[in-house]
Parts: C-alpha cells; sequence; structure tokens
C-alpha cells in the first residue's frame, strides 16, 4: 500500500538557532551544524526518533499551540533531573489548570511552546521514546486520516479519542477528541512527510486528497514541497521524494 514516511517535525521558532540548541539539550542529542543557515535540526539519537527542524518565523503566538511533547521518564529522579535540566536552559514552568496535585510537570520552553514532563510508570506511554507522545487537540477523523497517510495502526480509538504509533514503536501521536479549539492562525508545529514505496510527490498529494486533505497556500511561493492541511486544518508538508 502506497503510504508516507514521517520525515520531521518542524517547529516555527522566532529564534531557531537558540531554539534547537534549547531542544537538543534537554532530549540529549546532537544539531546538525551543516544544514541551511535559517533552518536548524535536532538529529536524531535512536532509531525511533525523528529529526525537529527549526525555521525562522516573524508571526508572534496566537494562543495555545495544537500539538505538544510528552516527554517521558525512568524515574522520579529521572523525572526532576530533565525539568531541572529544561529550566537552567530556559524554559518556565505553566499554569495549564493541571491543578497542585496533577504529578507530570508543565512547562514551557523559551519560545512558549507547552510540554509536559510525565512521570514514570505511565502504562500508555511504556516502550515509546524520551518524546513519548506528540499530543494533539483533534478530532477522530485527524487520527483516522493520519493513521492511514502513515499506513500507522491505531494504537488507542476510544470516546472519539485516538492514537497511532509506527508499527515498529516509537512516539505515539495522540489526539484528545472533543471539543476542538478553535484554531488561531498557522500552528507554530507541523508535520513534514515524504512519499514512499516509489511513489511520486504529485500521487502521494492526490492520495492525500482523497484521505481528506487538500493543498493550501500560505504564500509559500514557488517550492519544491506542497503545503496542505489535514481535515483538522492542520499545516503540513509532502517532500519530495529522497
Amino acid at each position: 500500500m502506497m503510504s508516507c514516511r514521517f520525515a520531521a517535525l518542524a517547529f516555527d521558532a522566532s529564534d531557531p538557532h537558540r531554539l534547537a540548541a534549547f531542544w537538543a539539550a534537554v532530549l540529549d542529542r546532537d544539531l546538525d551544524t551543516q544544514s541551511d543557515a535559517d533552518v536548524v535540526t535536532v538529529l536524531p539519537r535512536g532509531r525511533h526518533d525523528f529529526p525537529i527542524d527549526f525555521a525562522p518565523t516573524m508571526a508572534p503566538r496566537q494562543g495555545p499551540n495544537r500539538t505538544h511533547f510528552d516527554l517521558t521518564s525512568a524515574s522520579p529522579d529521572d523525572q526532576h533531573a530533565i525539568v531541572e535540566r529544561a529550566l537552567s536552559l530556559g524554559a518556565g514552568h505553566l499554569d495549564i489548570g493541571q491543578g497542585p496535585d496533577a504529578e507530570h510537570v508543565v512547562l514551557a520552553d523559551p519560545d512558549g511552546n507547552e510540554f509536559c514532563v510525565i512521570p514514570p510508570g505511565n502504562h500508555f506511554l511504556s516502550n515509546t521514546a524520551p518524546i513519548g507522545a506528540l499530543s494533539g487537540d483533534g478530532t477522530q477523523a485527524v487520527g483516522y486520516f493520519w493513521a492511514a497517510a502513515l499506513n500507522w495502526p491505531l494504537v488507542w480509538d476510544q470516546d472519539e479519542e485516538t492514537a497511532i504509533q509506527a508499527p515498529d514503536g516509537g512516539t505515539k501521536f495522540t489526539w484528545g477528541g472533543p471539543p476542538v479549539k478553535p484554531k488561531q492562525g498557522k500552528n507554530r508545529l507541523h508535520f513534514d512527510i515524504v512519499p514512499t514505496d516509489g511513489a511520486s510527490q504529485d500521487s502521494a498529494v492526490e492520495r492525500l486528497i482523497t484521505l481528506g486533505a487538500r493543498r493550501i497556500d500560505i504564500g509559500q511561493g514557488d517550492v519544491p514541497w506542497v503545503v496542505m492541511a489535514d481535515p483538522d486544518e492542520n499545516e503540513f508538508c509532502v517532500l519530495a521524494p529522497r
């Protein structure tokens, strides 16, 4: 079955070099110092990791992100160490109404992007990766769309909450179901995907359209990738086959 491969997670950043350095240090990964001067990449470390690209933007944040990281921890001491490392690198505590009894710690990176450090023993995130989940605000339909687009199995589908995961494991992509908050401007995080199985970029785009995506114009101009929106209007890019 023709599908696409998840190639990278892309961040819009006010200062790509600073934000990339922050996440490289938090995740204990290396930076791609040979990459384009405007785009900085945090390289994968393990086989279940994915590249994270940081590109410059002048657009201000418009409310909370639709997607955030859930970072895993191996022990209470490890959770504390991850939090303290993030704080020392420029993160800050964030109150999103989680309450004083919450066991997870909610933080914001230097650009204000929300993320959580999850305590050990979380069954749902066991045997995943340091980024246990890309946790999203989204509908059941968008979970079904991405399961089909990437040919990843649904590992959770209950009460309109969905989650998918690559067949060989790694980070789970999750969507929390309704109510889904209205979208506020362009997302600061988006998926980059690339066709597999010898498919062309055009044929991959046509298949994604049949699954519920659409082409969009965000002012990208003449670029070698195709900008699309999924059924929840989240932007993503289809890269040319490599």
